[in-house]
């Protein structure tokens, strides 16, 4: 197919399109002649996961470059490239050296150590809890530090499923390109899942009852 019908059939506009082929989201069609290339269904599954992970996971260009590079390396392994699609839609986080800071710290770390998670302190999810249980105690709330076990115990939980669902895939390839979307696009749904729940939870105890 041209472009044209490329862009019909993905509803990315041609424009869009020619600027993923510049940034090296989408792969060069194949050239016809100087100023015509042909694009198949390669190219409309990518175009989808590109839309995917810079309009709903909110990805930015070049961190949806970087998973993508995961993606297509020879020989990617699933652990390698969750760890590329993970570090993509988690922010840096600057330690701190003030007392909440190493509280937070210490609070994490015996979570990791109680669970046995095998995880590292470079993941940047882990400076990202660290960050957030330190700024609820700066403002002395404590709730959100009594809850970490729940969250971690829901996470677990979530994790393993979503591991499972990605194993029954019968292919390397889409186990992988399943794996980006589950990390892209969980953590989005996770969030707005969580709203509904806590909506009704909400209606429950206090209007329901009333």
């Amino acid at each position: 197919m041209r472009i044209g019908e490329l862009s019909r059939l993905s509803g990315v506009t041609v424009p869009t399109i020619k600027y993923y082929l510049r940034e090296g989201l989408l792969p060069s069609g194949e050239r016809t002649s100087p100023n015509q290339a042909q694009y198949g269904e390669v190219h409309l599954q990518r175009l989808k996961l590109v839309r995917a992970m810079l309009d709903v996971g909110k990805l930015s260009v070049t961190a949806a470059r970087e998973v993508l590079a995961a993606i297509d390396s020879p020989g990617s392994a699933l652990h390698g490239v969750l760890g590329v699609a993970q570090s993509a839609i988690t922010p840096r986080v600057a330690a701190s050296d003030d007392d909440n800071w190493k509280a937070a710290e210490d609070l994490v770390t015996g979570l990791v150590a109680e669970k046995g998670w095998h995880v590292k302190p470079t993941n940047p999810a882990w400076q990202a809890v660290i960050q957030i249980m330190a700024t609820s105690r700066d403002l002395g709330q404590d709730d959100l530090a009594a809850l970490l076990g729940d969250y971690a115990d829901a996470a677990e939980r979530l994790a393993a499923a979503e591991l499972a669902a990605i194993g029954r895939r019968s292919d390397v390839d889409s186990q992988v390109e399943s794996a980006v979307l589950g990390t892209v696009l969980g953590d989005p749904l996770m969030a707005a899942v969580r709203q509904l729940a806590r909506e009704d939870a909400s209606y429950r105890s206090m209007v329901g009852e009333a």
